[in-house]
C-alpha cells in the first residue's frame, strides 16, 4: 500500500497502516471482480534483513515521503546517540566514565553538549550491567522507549518510587538490558532469574519492577514463539472478557489476556480475521500470488513488533527498494532534474507551512494543510509547466496517500503530530504476504466469526454485548473496531459513550485507500525495482493509479498493484471493476508499449471498496481540520469504571494509521484491563471484610494524603488520576488545629537543644490537630477550591451549600474503603516531586518544535452506572443471557456510586456518618469551634 520509497518509510503506515490499502470484506460482500483459478507458484524467499548498525544514525522518515524513499535527511531528522539517564529534578543528560580506580564520575550534559556539574562520587550508585549501555538504551528507543526518562505508562505502573532520582537511571539501565536480552532471541521466554548474576543484589526491587512492567505491557515475551505459546495457563482462572474485532489489535489483546490467564472471546463480524489486513490468495491458469489487499508494507522494522513475529515464523523480510521513476501522462519518463526541482520545491512549501503554523499557534488548528500550501504556491508567484504541475499534484496524492485523507481536509496544525515516533529501519514486504502474521496470531484463539455486533452494555456488574439475537456477557470488554464504525454509529453503547470521547470520534479524519491488484501470466515490468509513479492531467483525479508496487519478489507469482488515494479513492468505490483494469492497462500500455514491451491481458484482478465495507467504512485515520494528537488518546481512554476499553490504530497518537500500532494497543489495553481487573478484585475483598480491613484503609487513607491531588488551606483532597470524569469519587480531608497553649514559652525557639525541642513541638501540634472526611464529586472539590474568603467561608460552602457532614475516618463507611483501595492500587509504588516533571519527557521529542506533550499512557474514566433496560431489541428466546434476566441489573452498586451527587443523598447515605468524632473535643480557634459546631449538630 505504502509507496516505494514513500511508503516503506512512512507507508507501513499504510500497510503499518492498517492498510496499505485497505483490506477487503469478507468474500460474500467485498465488490470484487476476479478471473479464475490455478495453484500458487512457491513463494519466493529471497529477503534481506535489516542490519543493526542501522540503529546508529537512522532517520525518522516523514509522511510527506511516503511514496518515495527520502533523498537527503536533515539534520532534525537524525536521531541523536543517546545518553542513559538523568539526575533528579533536572533534565540534562547524565554520561559516566570509569576512573583508572574503577569508581565512577558522573557529568551532567546540557542541550549544548557543556558540562553543568561534575559528581565525582556519585557514580558508585550508577550500576555497571556490561558495556553496551548505550547500545541497548538505542534497542529500546526503537522499542519506544526515551532514552533519557520514562514514559507515562511507566510512571503510572509505579516502576520507581521516586521519579527523577538515582533509582531511576539505573532502572532505565536494567529496563533496557532486559530488552536487549530478549531480543537476542525473540523465540525464548526471558525469565527474570537469568539477571540475578548480572544486575547487583541491591537492585532486585528495580529488577522485579522492569520485569513485570515489560512483560505485562507486552514489550517482550510476546508472539508466536513455542516458548510463548507454552506458558499459556490450561484453564482461565480469571474473569471473562469480550473482545470486539479480530483485526491485529484485538487478537494482540486476546493472546495476552489468555496468557493472563482471562477467558476470552473474540466477536468478529467478517468470515476471516484480521479485519484491514487481508492477504488474497490469487490463482488462474496455474499461476497464483498472495496480494496484500489491506496493511501490506511493515515500516520501521528495527522496533517493528510485527517485524518480530514474522522473524518468529522464520520468515526474513523482503526490503523495498528505494528506486521510483515517475512517467508522464504520454508515458514518457519524467526528467529527473524536473523531478528534483519540483520535489524540493514541494517540500519547501511544507517547511514554510510548519513554520506558519508554529506562528499561528492555536489557530492553525482550525486551517487545512491544503488551504496553506495553495497560498504559498500561488504567492510564490512561479508559474509551473504543465509537466511541474503534474508533478506538483502527484506529490499531493502521495501525501493524500500516506494520511488517507484529502490535504484540503488536514489539520496544519497536527497533520504529522506523529512523525517523531516513526521507526528506524528499512520498509519491508513479508513474503507470502501479512495474512500469514494473523493466521499465526488466530491460531487457537476463540473467534466467532460472522457476529456483527449491535450494542454493547456497561456498568458496575460487568458488560453484555448484542449480536443479532444472542447476548455475550463478561467482566470487561474491549472494543477494537475501525474509527469509521464508531463514526458511522453502527455499535449502540449503553450507557451513551462521554461527550468528549463521542467529540474527538466525530473530530478524527478517517479517510480511504483503494488498490487495484492484477495477477499476470508473467512479469513485464522492470525487476531492478517495486515501484514506479504515474501522472494525471486533471488535479482532480490526481490520486487515481498514481503509484504501483510491484510484489513479484515476495507474492510468489506476477503481481502488480495500483493505488488509489485521495478524491481518486471515493470516485473509485462507484466505478466499474472493468472500467478501472481498463484505464490502468491504458497506463501501463503508455509507458511500456513505446518501449517495445508487450503488456498482456491480467489473469485475474481484484478492486478493493474499503468505503463499503460495512466492519472498516475507510482504510484509517488522520488528524483532521480541528482535530489534535490529544484525539487519539481521548478515543483509547476506558469508560465506565474499567468495563470498556479501546484499542486499535485510531488509538495511539504515536502510531496511527499503522499495522504495528494497532498490534501495540492490543497489548497496552491487555495490559490495562488485567490492572482495572485486579484493583476491582482488592476494592471486593475490602467490601468483604470490611472490619479486617478497617485499619489497613485508615493507613492506606494516611499514605494517600501525604500526595494529596489538590490542597488548599486546610483542605486537601484525593481522587482518581485516571479518571477526568467531573462526577467521579473524591475524598476530602480537613485538618482543624486547637490554638497552642496559653503557658507555651514564646522563647522556646531558644532551646538549648534545639532539634529536639522542634520534634518535641511538632508531636505536640499534631495532638492538638484533627482531621475530618468527607466524600465529595471531583468537580464539587474543584468548585470548593474557587470559593473566596479563606477557609472558614469554604467550610460554610462545604457543610451549608452542598448540605454535607464532615466525620470521622470510620465514619466514611465502607464505601470509602473501596474508593481508597481504587485509588492506592492506581498509585502503587508512586510518588511525583513536582520538580521532576521535566524528567518524563524524552530529549528527542524536544527537538520537533511545536509538537504536542506526548502521553504514553491511557486514561482511565470512572464510573458509570449500569442503566439495565429488559430485551432492548433481543428476541425474548435468548437464553438466560438474555437481558431480560434481571438478576445483574438487581445487584446493589457500591454505594459511593449512588451517593457522590452531593447534597442530602450524600448525608442520608449512612447514619454513622454523624458520628465518628464524638470523642473529640471543641473550642478555641474559629475555624475549628464552628467545625466542631457543624459536626455536633
Amino acid at each position: 500500500m505504502n509507496p516505494p520509497d514513500k511508503i516503506p518509510e512512512n507507508v507501513p503506515f499504510i500497510a503499518q497502516s492498517p492498510f496499505s490499502t485497505l483490506p477487503p470484506q469478507s468474500s460474500s460482500n467485498s465488490n470484487i471482480e476476479t478471473s479464475l483459478n490455478s495453484f500458487p507458484n512457491s513463494i519466493s524467499t529471497s529477503i534481506s534483513n535489516p542490519s543493526f548498525e542501522q540503529m546508529v544514525s537512522f532517520s525518522a522518515p516523514k509522511k510527506r515521503r511516503r511514496g518515495r524513499s527520502q533523498r537527503s535527511v536533515s539534520s532534525l531528522n537524525t536521531l541523536p546517540v543517546p545518553n542513559v539517564g538523568v539526575l533528579p529534578g533536572n533534565s540534562n543528560f547524565v554520561s559516566s566514565s570509569a576512573s583508572s580506580s574503577g569508581r565512577f564520575n558522573v557529568e551532567v550534559v546540557n542541550g549544548s553538549n557543556q558540562t553543568v556539574k561534575s559528581y565525582p562520587g556519585i557514580g558508585d550508585e550508577i550500576i555497571t550491567i556490561n558495556k553496551e549501555a548505550t547500545t541497548e538504551a538505542l534497542l529500546a528507543l526503537t522499542a519506544g522507549f526515551p532514552a533519557d526518562s520514562l514514559t507515562e505508562e511507566e510512571i503510572e505502573f509505579g516502576v520507581v518510587p521516586v521519579v527523577g532520582g538515582i533509582e531511576q537511571v539505573n532502572y532505565i539501565l536494567i529496563r533496557n538490558h532486559i530488552i536487549s536480552k530478549w531480543r537476542e532471541n525473540i523465540s525464548s521466554w526471558v525469565t527474570k532469574e537469568m539477571f540475578f548474576d548480572s544486575i547487583p543484589k541491591h537492585c532486585s526491587s528495580l529488577l522485579d519492577s522492569a520485569y513485570n512492567y515489560l512483560v505485562t505491557h507486552g514489550y517482550i515475551n510476546f508472539g508466536i514463539a513455542q516458548a510463548i505459546k507454552d506458558k499459556f495457563p490450561a484453564q482461565s482462572s480469571k474473569s471473562s472478557v469480550v473482545v470486539v474485532g479480530a483485526g491485529l489489535s484485538g487478537l494482540a489483546a486476546a493472546r495476552q489476556l489468555m496468557r493472563f490467564g482471562f477467558k476470552v472471546t473474540v466477536l468478529e463480524g467478517r468470515k476471516r480475521p484480521g479485519g484491514r489486513v487481508y492477504t488474497k490468495k490469487m490463482e488462474a491458469n496455474r499461476v497464483g500470488a498472495a496480494a496484500d489487499l489491506g496493511g501490506s508494507v511493515l515500516t520501521g522494522t528495527l522496533g517493528n513488533p510485527l517485524g518480530i513475529i514474522a522473524r518468529q515464523l522464520g520468515s526474513s523480510l523482503y526490503k523495498v527498494r528505494d528506486k521510483c521513476p515517475l512517467y508522464r501522462v504520454d508515458g514518457k519518463p519524467v526528467d529527473p532534474d524536473v523531478d528534483m526541482k519540483v520535489e524540493v520545491a514541494f517540500n519547501q512549501l511544507l517547511d514554510k507551512a510548519s513554520k506558519l503554523r508554529q506562528l499561528m499557534g492555536d489557530v492553525s488548528m482550525d486551517v487545512s494543510l491544503g488551504a496553506a500550501l495553495e497560498t504559498f504556491r500561488q504567492v510564490s508567484g512561479n508559474d509551473l509547466a504543465t509537466e511541474e504541475m503534474g508533478l506538483f499534484n502527484w506529490h499531493l496524492a502521495n501525501l493524500e496517500y500516506a494520511n488517507a485523507g484529502l490535504v484540503s481536509k488536514l489539520s496544519l496544525a497536527f497533520w504529522d503530530q506523529d512523525d517523531p515516533y516513526d521507526m528506524g529501519g528499512d520498509h519491508c514486504f513479508l513474503p507470502g504476504g501479512n495474512g500469514r502474521l494473523v493466521q499465526a496470531l488466530a491460531e487457537n484463539v476463540p473467534i466467532l466469526y460472522e457476529k456483527t455486533v449491535q450494542t454493547i452494555r456497561y456498568g458496575s456488574n460487568g458488560v453484555k454485548v448484542i449480536a443479532g439475537n444472542q447476548v455475550y456477557e463478561g467482566d470487561m470488554v474491549l472494543c477494537t473496531v475501525p474509527l469509521g464504525v464508531l463514526k458511522n454509529g453502527s455499535i449502540k453503547f449503553v450507557p451513551e459513550l462521554p461527550q468528549r470521547k463521542l467529540d474527538c470520534i466525530k473530530r478524527l479524519g478517517f479517510g480511504l485507500l483503494n488498490k487495484v491488484a492484477m495477477l499476470f501470466p508473467y512479469v513485464f515490468w522492470s525487476t531492478d525495482l517495486d515501484t514506479f509513479g504515474h501522472l494525471t492531467e486533471d488535479p482532480n483525479y490526481r490520486g487515481e493509479f498514481f503509484l504501483f508496487y510491484s510484489y513479484a519478489p515476495v507474492a510468489g507469482g506476477p503481481l502488480l498493484i495500483a493505488l488509489v488515494a485521495g478524491e481518486a479513492a471515493h470516485k473509485f468505490e462507484t466505478m466499474p471493476p472493468t472500467d478501472a483494469v481498463t484505464r490502468v492497462l491504458h497506463i501501463l500500455r503508455g509507458i511500456y508499449e513505446p518501449q517495445g514491451i508487450i503488456v498482456p491481458d491480467p489473469l485475474q484482478t481484484v478492486c478493493t471498496r474499503w468505503g463499503g465495507d460495512p466492519f472498516s467504512l475507510g482504510s484509517y485515520s488522520n488528524v483532521a481540520v480541528g482535530a489534535s494528537g490529544d484525539d487519539y488518546d481521548i478515543l483509547a481512554e476506558s469508560v465506565g469504571d474499567g468495563r470498556l476499553f479501546f484499542a486499535g490504530e485510531a488509538t495511539t497518537r504515536r502510531y496511527p494509521a499503522t499495522m504495528h500500532g494497532a498490534f501495540v494497543t492490543g497489548l497496552r489495553e491487555a495490559a490495562n484491563m488485567a490492572q482495572s481487573a485486579k484493583a476491582r478484585g482488592i476494592r471486593k475483598r475490602i467490601d468483604r471484610n470490611p472490619s479486617k480491613n478497617a485499619h489497613s484503609c485508615a493507613i492506606l487513607l494516611a499514605d494517600l494524603f501525604r500526595d494529596p491531588d489538590l490542597e488548599y488551606g486546610s483542605f486537601s483532597i484525593i481522587f482518581s488520576r485516571r479518571n477526568p470524569d467531573p462526577k467521579s469519587p473524591a475524598i476530602l480531608r480537613v485538618t482543624l488545629s486547637e490554638p497552642r497553649k496559653r503557658n507555651e514559652d514564646p522563647k522556646a525557639d531558644q532551646h538549648s537543644n534545639k532539634i529536639l525541642f522542634q520534634q518535641l513541638q511538632s508531636h505536640f501540634n499534631q495532638q492538638q490537630q484533627i482531621q475530618v472526611y468527607t466524600l465529595l464529586t471531583r468537580q464539587q472539590a474543584l468548585d470548593l477550591r474557587e470559593v473566596r474568603g479563606g477557609d472558614e467561608k469554604r467550610l460554610n460552602y462545604l457543610c451549608e451549600t452542598l448540605g454535607v457532614k464532615l466525620v470521622g475516618r470510620k465514619g466514611l463507611g465502607i464505601g470509602a474503603d473501596s474508593v481508597i483501595a481504587s485509588i492506592k492500587a492506581e498509585r502503587t509504588g508512586r510518588k511525583l516531586p513536582s520538580s521532576s516533571t521535566s524528567g518524563t519527557k524524552s530529549g528527542i521529542l524536544k527537538a520537533k518544535s511545536g509538537a504536542l506533550k506526548r502521553k504514553m499512557i491511557r486514561r482511565i474514566k470512572g464510573p458509570v452506572p449500569l442503566k439495565q433496560s429488559n430485551n432492548n431489541g433481543v428476541s425474548e428466546s435468548i437464553k438466560s443471557e438474555s437481558l431480560g434476566n434481571g438478576k445483574a441489573s438487581e445487584q446493589q452498586q457500591p454505594r459511593i456510586v449512588e451517593s457522590i451527587g452531593g447534597g442530602s443523598s450524600m448525608q442520608g447515605e449512612s447514619k454513622s456518618m454523624g458520628t465518628g468524632v464524638a470523642s473529640s473535643s471543641s473550642g478555641g480557634g474559629s475555624l475549628y469551634g464552628e467545625t466542631m459546631k457543624k459536626m455536633e449538630q
